[in-house]
C-alpha cells in the first residue's frame, strides 16, 4: 500500500473510530457502485442514513480540504448511494451526506464533522 492509501485508511479509520463514539452504526465501509466511485463510509444514526465522504489534510499543498468536495465529486457521490439504496432495496428512509475532514498537520490531528454537507 503506497503513502497516500495508507493516509487515507488512517483518516477513514479516525472517522469510522469518532462516528461510533457519537453513537453512529456503521453499516458498510468504502462501498463501490461499478465505476462511478466510493462512498468512504455508511452509517445509520437515529433512524437516518448517512453517507460519509472523509477527507484527510497533511499539508497546505492543494489548499482547505473543506473546498475538495466539487460539485462534480457531489453529483457522483449521489449516484453511488442511489445505487447503494437500490442493491439494498431501501426505500423510505431519510438520507444526507456529511463530511469529515481530518487535519494532519495537527498533534493531535483536527476533526471536523461537517452535517447535511451538500
Amino acid at each position: 500500500m503506497n503513502k497516500s492509501n495508507e493516509i487515507g485508511k488512517l483518516g477513514e479509520q479516525t472517522a469510522e473510530n469518532y462516528l461510533i463514539e457519537k453513537g453512529y452504526k456503521i453499516l458498510k465501509k468504502n462501498f463501490h457502485f461499478g465505476k462511478l466511485g466510493e462512498i468512504d463510509i455508511i452509517a445509520e444514526k437515529d433512524g437516518k442514513l448517512i453517507f460519509f465522504e472523509v477527507k484527510v489534510q497533511k499539508s497546505n499543498h492543494f489548499g482547505d480540504s473543506h473546498f475538495w468536495i466539487t460539485q462534480a465529486k457531489q453529483n457522483k457521490l449521489r449516484k453511488v448511494a442511489e445505487g447503494y439504496l437500490y442493491i439494498n432495496g431501501i426505500k423510505g428512509i431519510a438520507c444526507q451526506f456529511d463530511a469529515i475532514f481530518i487535519d494532519l498537520r495537527y498533534n493531535p490531528p483536527l476533526l471536523d464533522h461537517l452535517e447535511n454537507a451538500f
